[in-house]
C-alpha cells in the first residue's frame, strides 16, 4: 500500500437504477469529447471506488456532480448524503446547478441543507470544435450566468470548473470579481493538443487569483490514453503557477478509468513529485484537499 495519507478531490458515484445519466445511456459514439463511455456505463459505488483504490491509504473523498439529469440534481445529492451518514463518505459533495436558472437561489439552499455539500458544478466545456464541445454555446458569456456565479457566495459555495483554457480569460475576469468565491478548476485545465501555449497563458491568468486552486486529474479527457510524459509536463507547470498549496491530486474514477488503471495513474503522479518535500506530497495528495473543500478530517 502507498502509504501517503490521500484525500481523492474528484471521485463520481453512480446507480443506474437511482437516476437517469444522458451520457451514460445507449448509444454510445466514439466522436464525443470523451470519446466512448460504454465500458464505465455500470453501476459505480463506493465499494467499487474503495476496491480499485484498494492499494491506497484513502482519507476521505470529494463527489462532484456525475452528470445525472439536470432535474434530478437534488436527487443525487440527498442520496450521497445518505450515503455518507452510513458509510462514511463521500466526505464533501459537489452538487450540480444550472447557474442560469431562475429559481437558482432556492436549489441552492435545498443542497446546501445537507451537511457534505460544499460546492457546485456546472460544466462549462465549449469549443470551436463542436467535437470538443459539452455545450452547444459558451454560456458563460451570458448575463444570467454570471449573475448565478455571485449568488454562490451567498450560500457559501465553492465552485468547480471545467471549461476549456480559451474561456479562462473571460472566467478568470468574472472570479477577479468575486474573490469570496473559492474556484476549483477541474483535470488540470484540459490542455489540447496544438493549444499549449493558450494553456500556459490561462493558467497563469488563473493562478494569479489567490482564491483559485487546480486539479491535477483527468489527463485522458484531451489525450487518449494516459501518457505519462505529457502528464508530467502538465502538472509540474500547473503545480509551478500554483504552488504546493493550491494543487491537488485526484483520480477522476471511474471516468478516468477509460484512459488508465487507478495504480497506474496515481502512482505516476506520485513518481512525478518524488523530489519534492514531504511536506509538499502530503499537501498536493491530502492536505490541500482537506483545507480547500473544509472537510476537517484528521491526517
Amino acid at each position: 500500500m502507498n502509504r501517503i495519507p490521500f484525500i481523492d478531490a474528484h471521485v463520481h458515484l453512480w446507480d443506474l437504477s437511482q437516476l437517469r445519466y444522458p451520457w451514460l445511456t445507449p448509444p454510445f459514439a466514439d466522436d464525443g469529447p470523451n470519446g466512448s463511455v460504454e465500458a464505465i456505463a455500470r453501476d459505480y459505488g463506493l465499494d467499487d471506488y474503495l476496491a480499485d483504490a484498494s492499494g491506497w491509504d484513502v482519507r476521505g473523498i470529494v463527489h462532484v456532480d456525475a452528470g445525472a439529469d439536470p432535474r434530478h440534481a437534488l436527487h443525487e445529492t440527498r442520496w450521497l448524503q445518505q450515503m455518507a451518514d452510513t458509510r462514511g463518505m463521500p466526505n464533501g459533495i459537489v452538487a450540480f446547478a444550472d447557474l442560469s436558472y431562475p429559481d437558482l437561489d432556492a436549489l441552492l439552499e435545498a443542497h446546501t441543507a445537507h451537511a457534505n455539500v460544499r460546492g457546485i458544478r456546472h460544466i462549462a466545456n465549449w469549443h470551436a470544435d463542436a467535437k470538443r464541445s459539452y455545450t452547444p454555446r459558451d454560456f458563460t458569456q451570458d448575463d444570467a450566468w454570471r449573475h448565478g456565479f455571485a449568488r454562490l457566495a451567498h450560500h457559501g459555495l465553492s465552485f468547480d470548473l471545467q471549461a476549456y483554457p480559451g474561456q479562462f480569460a473571460a472566467l478568470a475576469a468574472l472570479f477577479e470579481r468575486h474573490p469570496d468565491i473559492p474556484v476549483m478548476i477541474n483535470h488540470a485545465g484540459m490542455m489540447l493538443p496544438g493549444e499549449e501555449d493558450e494553456w500556459r497563458v490561462g493558467i497563469a491568468r488563473m493562478a494569479a487569483l489567490p482564491q483559485v486552486a487546480i486539479k491535477l486529474s483527468g489527463f485522458g479527457f484531451t489525450r487518449r490514453p494516459f501518457d505519462v510524459e505529457i502528464a508530467r509536463g502538465i502538472i509540474l507547470s500547473a503545480i509551478d503557477a500554483f504552488g504546493t498549496d493550491r494543487a491537488m491530486f485526484a483520480s477522476d474514477f471511474p471516468t478516468d478509468k477509460l484512459f488508465g488503471g487507478f495504480d497506474e495513474m496515481l502512482s505516476a503522479y506520485a513518481d512525478i513529485v518524488g523530489d519534492f518535500t514531504d511536506g509538499e506530497r502530503r499537501a498536493l495528495f491530502a492536505g490541500n484537499a482537506n483545507r480547500l473543500y473544509r472537510l476537517g478530517i484528521a491526517l
